[in-house]
């Protein structure tokens, strides 16, 4: 080996370590740890899935706006939510790179329910009844708007989605081969299947809420809110709900099972929150984001 090579071996093995030590997600990723998005999502198109999003997030909002309780843009609450979007949005396309062209929006809608969504392509919701009843600090609101937007990015509308299609399609050739062998009408059978498949549309399941939980609580703590307020909302959340689901998680797993696993990451996102905080702490007011 000429010493010239030797030498440029020698300075990328040093530029590399200098890398790791500078950037330590050079080596191993900070953060919480979630398996690998499902392949039931490819079964879909993820712009089939945001055009419908879209859809019914507008129905949603123009049945707001008829009954007058859509938030004005200078409603406090609504500038509230938008500016703890506007520290956790920027950080969501590390975990879906579409998220990074997704129009986001943050909107206020005037009712009781316990209740908030993010739909495919980055359109978010709150219920006031979330904000009032459960008197949710910033930290608080944060760790549901994280969970929420993780199932956007998670795709798991999407994966639901495409294992419908799926669950449906194998139930719909299985109900030919019923109908032909047994003399059926195979629009009886093609009923049936769809019913079938619809099921699996209507929730998401524990182990995508799980995920969120995690993913939601990461991003919270990397756009410098607490993390420990994971707690203190499943806290507010059982007394609210005398101890069953709420209506936007009620198929979810218990809140002592949430409780006990935001516990157990809290190791994994703390060392990011305080880095935050440090950071936010630091700004100088030319310095900070508009």
């Amino acid at each position: 080996m000429s010493l010239g090579n030797w030498f440029l071996k020698r300075a990328g093995a040093a530029a590399l370590l200098l890398c790791a030590m500078v950037n330590p997600a050079a080596w191993a990723r900070e953060g919480v740890e979630v398996g690998e998005r499902s392949v039931f999502a490819d079964m879909v198109s993820a712009e089939q899935v945001e055009q419908q999003a879209m859809q019914q997030y507008q129905q949603t909002l123009k049945a707001a706006a008829e009954h007058r309780a859509l938030g004005p843009a200078d409603n406090a609450q609504v500038r509230r939510l938008r500016s703890i979007a506007q520290q956790i949005i920027p950080l969501t396309g590390e975990w879906n790179e579409r998220a990074r062209q997704w129009k986001w929006e943050v909107n206020l809608i005037g009712s009781n329910q316990i209740n908030a969504f993010c739909m495919p392509g980055g359109k978010i919701v709150f219920y006031t009844g979330i904000l009032k009843t459960l008197q949710l600090s910033d930290d608080e609101v944060a760790m549901v708007m994280g969970h929420e937007i993780a199932h956007a990015l998670r795709e798991h509308a999407r994966e639901r989605m495409g294992k419908s299609t799926v669950t449906t399609g194998a139930a719909r050739l299985g109900g030919a081969l019923l109908s032909g062998w047994l003399g059926i009408d195979p629009r009886l059978t093609d009923t049936v299947a769809q019913q079938g498949a619809n099921l699996l549309t209507l929730k998401f399941g524990r182990e995508d809420e799980s995920e969120a939980d995690l993913v939601g609580m990461e991003l919270a703590a990397r756009a410098g809110f607490d993390p420990r307020a994971g707690v203190t909302l499943w806290e507010k959340m059982a007394a609210a709900n005398k101890g069953a689901p709420p209506q936007w998680l009620s198929t979810h797993p218990s809140g002592n099972t949430r409780i006990a696993d935001i516990e157990a990451n809290l190791p994994k996102v703390m060392p990011l929150y305080e880095r935050a905080r440090r950071s936010k702490t630091t700004e100088t007011p030319d310095t900070k984001t508009p």
